[in-house]
């Protein structure tokens, strides 16, 4: 019997979830369907339709209130199905019982035609005794569970160990790990999925790959219970391999592109060198579809973003570990990463084009509506074999790149302002622009916030600055953002151009 409990109450990611997870259920397997709260709210087209494929009379008709119950064997006879119907729209429907006689059968996989070798052994144990991984299972046409990925471009693969940082849901590691092992370099000897509590499907999930799974006792609870669970992972991680410089950090809601090991790869030798820097990161905050638009691009930036990024190990033992949040102090552990005394005015590198996807829509700082406005349309690099200019990342000759670029942007028209003008930047495409914003300190980010917010990229925090300029790409072009007098990029500030000021009420106005 397949379980799952999808809220769709307001949410097209849930309503899509269910199809997916009704897609990815074995044939023959029964379903069990029921109301819970008001769920066939938003319960979309696509998801009723499915219910009707499978046998169902009314829940093309459910509406809000309604009491509904279904039992079915997918690509079978239904069992059993309910329905009553609201009286009206403030009242619920009366309550619903129904009762439905299915005949058990246990799925032969011994029948399959599975070759006679370890990973089809491995293979039969996980299906044998979990559910919804599609194709993984299927007994004619399997997905292939060992299917080595390209190398890079110089023939050699990931050497560094790559810890991915689990909880209880199996189904996004899942997805997760057939995301990092499709990736050039990616090399699965190399991969430990660290599990925060001792749940057996997502450990089973990582086995099913042949990759390490190591469960962690929980320690405190809610944001202190992941921190403590981080610390654990990258003490772990670092004690198994002892003469690791440095570690990659995943999360089980992330996909990855196809060359994000040869991202790091080709920036660890800046990491190494340079002590300014903090971390790299494979993730740009303010990366969506429509503000980046060089995937060979890197910034230096003032915050850490995670979201996949490079540990290195003198980091962690001498500065990071020593002084971890204790787990009495409930803190999110990047936002205390991010503190000016434990970042010591160090910078991350990241890409313009991120190279991981976040697509988890339920977590303890997550929910569906969150993932909707601030994650979903981050776009993610497709290209193979970028080769970035490193060199330009290192301390001194990054301050050369910004001021050949200021030098080379057009100042766009300031008499009016981005959040109240369409055709702020002109419509021509690979130009240059860079506009001032007024900031007089290097916390004054009222005009930024409000920026952000016209642009409908991140405006939660102020995240991905440099010296109080940011980055982005906007209808084509490559545009910089500069706070004035708090930049010292100010000085390429023409004399007669004052600096846009928005103030949160008239944008409200506006």
């Amino acid at each position: 019997m397949a379980t799952r409990s999808f809220d769709t109450f307001g949410s097209q990611e849930d309503s899509d979830s269910l199809v997916l997870f009704i897609n990815m259920v074995s044939d023959g397997r029964i379903l069990c369907f029921t109301i819970r709260d008001e769920g066939t709210y938003q319960l979309k087209k696509t998801a009723r339709n499915l219910m009707k494929t499978l046998g169902s009379e009314n829940c093309i008709n459910l509406n809000f209130r309604d009491m509904w119950a279904f039992v079915v064997k997918k690509r079978g006879p239904v069992s059993a199905e309910g329905y009553r119907k609201a009286p009206n729209f403030d009242s619920w429907a009366e309550p619903l019982t129904i009762q439905a006689l299915v005949t058990l059968q246990s799925e032969d996989t011994e029948s399959c035609l599975w070759e006679d070798n370890e990973i089809s052994q491995r293979r039969k144990e996980f299906c044998e005794k979990y559910e919804g991984y599609g194709s993984v299972c299927s007994c004619s046409n399997p997905a292939p569970l060992e299917r080595p990925s390209d190398p890079f471009p110089n023939g050699e693969r990931m050497k560094i160990p790559v810890a991915i940082i689990a909880s209880n849901r199996p189904n996004y590691l899942y997805r997760m790990i057939r995301s990092v092992l499709s990736a050039q370099g990616a090399d699965a000897t190399k991969i430990t999925v660290f599990i925060d509590g001792y749940f057996e499907e997502p450990l089973a999930v990582a086995r099913l790959f042949g990759i390490r799974g190591i469960q962690h006792t929980p320690i405190s609870s809610k944001n202190a219970r992941i921190s403590q669970h981080y610390k654990a992972s990258l003490t772990t991680t670092f004690n198994l391999y002892p003469d690791a410089e440095f570690m990659i950090i995943l999360e089980e809601d992330l996909d990855v592109s196809t060359d994000i090991f040869w991202y790091f790869n080709q920036l660890l030798p800046i990491l190494r060198e340079d002590d300014s820097l903090y971390c790299i990161s494979a993730w740009n905050d303010q990366g969506y579809e429509h503000t980046v638009g060089d995937p060979a691009m890197l910034y230096r930036i003032e915050t850490m973003p995670g979201l996949g990024w490079v540990l290195k190990r003198k980091l962690y033992k001498e500065e990071l570990e020593p002084k971890w949040p204790t787990p009495d102090k409930f803190w999110d552990w990047d936002m205390w990463m991010r503190l000016s005394e434990i970042r010591k005015d160090r910078e991350c590198v990241i890409p313009d084009v991120s190279r991981t996807y976040h697509f988890g829509s339920k977590g303890l700082n997550i929910h569906p509506y969150f993932q909707e406005v601030y994650f979903k349309k981050h776009a993610l690099n497709t290209e193979t074999n970028v080769k970035f200019d490193v060199e330009k990342t290192r301390k001194e000759n990054y301050e050369k790149e910004i001021e050949s670029l200021l030098s080379l942007s057009k100042v766009l028209d300031h008499s009016s302002n981005i959040c109240a003008k369409e055709d702020f930047v002109p419509e021509v495409k690979g130009e240059k622009f860079v506009f001032y914003i007024k900031m007089e300190h290097g916390t004054d980010w009222g005009t930024w916030k409000e920026i952000a917010r016209c642009l409908k990229i991140w405006d939660l925090d102020v995240r991905g600055f440099h010296k109080s300029m940011w980055r982005i790409w906007i209808r084509g072009n490559h545009v910089l953002i500069i706070g004035c007098p708090a930049s010292p990029y100010c000085s390429h500030k023409p004399s007669d151009v004052t600096p846009i000021f928005i103030a949160k009420k008239e944008k409200e106005q506006s």
